[in-house]
C-alpha cells in the first residue's frame, strides 16, 4: 500500500481525563508521525494537538479511530492526494 502524508487535529476536552491514553496512543504511532504540535487554549479550557503524518490510510484510519473512541476528543484529518 503507498503512503499518504496528511495532518490530523485532535481537540482535548478534558486534558486532565484523557490525556496519559492520548499520549499512549500517539506513541503507538510513533512511527508514522513526523512532526506534533500542541498548544493549551487556556480561554477555553482546550487543548489542540496537530500532527503530520506518513503512513498508509489504514495506518492513519486506525490512529484516529482510537483517538476518536475517547471521550472528550475530537479527531479530524486530512490527507493529501499524488
Amino acid at each position: 500500500m503507498d503512503k499518504r502524508m496528511g495532518v490530523i487535529a485532535i481537540i482535548v476536552k478534558d486534558r486532565k481525563a484523557v490525556s496519559a491514553k492520548v499520549n499512549e496512543i500517539l506513541t503507538e504511532y510513533g512511527e508514522i508521525i513526523i512532526g506534533r504540535m500542541g498548544i493549551p487554549y487556556k480561554e477555553k479550557n482546550i487543548n489542540i494537538i496537530s500532527l503530520i503524518v506518513e503512513a498508509t490510510t489504514d495506518e492513519i484510519g486506525s490512529l484516529t479511530g482510537k483517538l476518536g473512541m475517547l471521550p472528550q476528543v475530537e479527531v479530524k484529518s486530512t490527507l493529501i492526494t499524488k
